[in-house]
């Protein structure tokens, strides 16, 4: 795996993880105030929420790396 595939590979895995990891610990406030939508959270803890997908991300990335690299699955080069 080069470095493009590689960071192809690392944003692809950081986006699906983030879709899983956004759910968690949202909270509707008691009051919605003027303007604002009532489903929105209330503290959507999202600089939390990039620290922990990034740690899930690279854990996977680093799985799918070695996977890649010892040959444990094989991605044919396209052409």
């Amino acid at each position: 795996m080069g470095i493009v595939g590689g960071i192809v590979a690392y944003v692809i895995v950081w986006v699906v993880v983030l879709f899983m990891v956004l759910p968690f610990g949202v909270r509707q406030p008691d009051e919605t105030e003027a303007g604002h939508m009532p489903g929105a959270p209330a503290n959507p803890r999202i600089g939390l929420k990039f620290a922990v997908t990034s740690a899930i991300a690279a854990v996977i990335w680093i799985v799918l790396y070695f996977a890649v690299e010892y040959s444990w699955i094989d991605l044919p080069l396209p052409g």
